[in-house]
């Protein structure tokens, strides 16, 4: 047993009695009913009361529990408020640890993550505390179009960059009438977000992700203002994808009779998320024996991790650096098998594209939005994007990687569950 055990820093004293029930019934349900007994140190009939709210559970029966549990699954059942008094953050007399949040915001300087969503709390909680803050420095910034912009917009960009000479002509006409030579000021932000030309906010907030790369404005500058003037709002083009659970039922099992390759890709697809083409390039360098090193978080794994007893695997695909990227493939163990039986094999997208539009099967790409509409009923949306690798700008810390890793193998089995009664056993 390690000497300083993680509930060792957790203040029972300060669980709610809910949370103390729960923390109990976790217990149970992974010991069993008598092994929890003995486990405890408890009477049967004091175990029954305590779990049915007649008794309120002792402090060293909860802090016994505890020593059965994951931190993980701690964090599970105790959350908000009660979690906070737990750490001690909140005193018992309800006074707050300041150090202790002091040291928690201190995270924001190397967590990218966290210090995103600090600057949304920030800019939505404490709007105007903000703007008497940055009154003074936004005076200081002039608007002025130069050469460095220009070479921001085509190049310097981190997400679409501006290539097209029409557009960079239009931006500049909008921003020499509108916005040349003018201080950065409220009035100016009331001014953007008023106009009736809704592309110059387009233009005003690549001007500030200029300014904000350029290192003339603060952070706090660049996030509130980014967050008070909001993009061009664009007209949605909805177009329903014609997704049946019937129809992936039955190409799932047309492919399965008549094309086992193809119902191993279709497959893949379907259990994991995947792009077709992720999926082709999984079967054609399976390589499970490797161990790798995530880049970024500093993480040393199997490429492939089985666990056996939730009847599931993930193979680290690793695809970075492309526009579409993939980290982690999941599956059952029964697409393992078949995996295993076709590892190597090179599949043609067009040929494989034009089978299926030959015999009336779903295209591959309706495979990835069913697996996306099933996949957000069995677990957060937040795990979903990570399982489908659906990853945005942001750049995820070594810790919160490793978080969403772990809720992803938590959640997985259930979205299993969710498509072999929605879709698998209709085949």
């Amino acid at each position: 047993m390690p000497t300083n055990p993680w509930y060792s820093k957790v203040n029972v004293s300060a669980l709610e009695d809910d949370a103390r029930r729960l923390i109990l019934e976790r217990v149970k349900h992974k010991l069993g009913f008598t092994k929890t007994l003995e486990a405890l140190g408890i009477a049967e009939g004091s175990l029954y009361n305590y779990l049915h709210g007649v008794r309120r559970v002792p402090v060293n029966v909860v802090y016994r529990a505890l020593q059965h549990l994951e931190e993980s699954e701690f964090n599970e059942i105790v959350k908000g408020i009660d979690r906070l008094r737990a750490i001690g953050i909140i005193r018992m007399d309800g006074s707050i640890d300041y150090s202790l949040i002091l040291q928690a915001i201190a995270l924001a300087a190397r967590d990218e993550y966290l210090k995103q969503a600090l600057l949304k709390f920030t800019v939505e909680n404490f709007r105007e505390d903000l703007r008497k803050m940055l009154g003074a420095s936004l005076a200081r910034v002039v608007f002025k179009w130069e050469p460095g912009f220009e070479e921001f917009l085509r190049e310097r960009k981190k997400r679409k960059k501006v290539a097209s000479p029409g557009t960079i002509s239009y931006y500049r006409n909008l921003f020499k009438k509108h916005l040349e030579g003018k201080a950065l000021s409220e009035e100016l932000v009331d001014y953007v977000v008023n106009h009736e030309n809704k592309w110059l906010r387009n233009v005003f907030r690549h001007y500030v992700q200029y300014l904000y790369y350029s290192r003339k404005i603060l952070p706090e500058t660049y996030g509130w203002l980014m967050e008070v003037v909001p993009s061009r709002s664009y007209r949605l083009d909805v177009r329903p994808y014609p997704i049946n659970l019937e129809d992936v039922a039955k190409t799932l099992k047309y492919l399965e009779s008549n094309h086992e390759l193809y119902y191993l890709a279709y497959s893949l697809m379907l259990e994991g998320g995947l792009r077709l083409s992720h999926a082709l390039l999984l079967i054609k360098s399976f390589s499970p024996g490797n161990i790798v090193e995530i880049p970024g978080v500093d993480l040393e794994t199997n490429r492939l991790v089985c666990l056996e007893e939730r009847r599931f695997c993930r193979y680290y695909l690793g695809v970075r650096g492309y526009v579409k990227p993939c980290e982690w493939a999941y599956f059952s163990l029964e697409t393992l098998k078949l995996l295993e039986k076709h590892a190597g094999r090179k599949i043609n997208r067009s040929t494989l594209e034009e089978y299926t539009k030959n015999h009336g099967l779903l295209l591959p790409k309706y495979m990835r939005k069913a697996a996306w509409r099933l996949m957000i009923r069995a677990m957060p949306r937040e795990v979903a994007r990570f399982i489908q690798s659906r990853f945005g700008e942001l750049k995820v810390s070594e810790a919160r990687y490793e978080d969403l890793l772990g809720e992803a193998d938590y959640y997985y089995p259930s979205y299993l569950g969710l498509l072999f009664n929605q879709i698998k056993e209709r085949h």
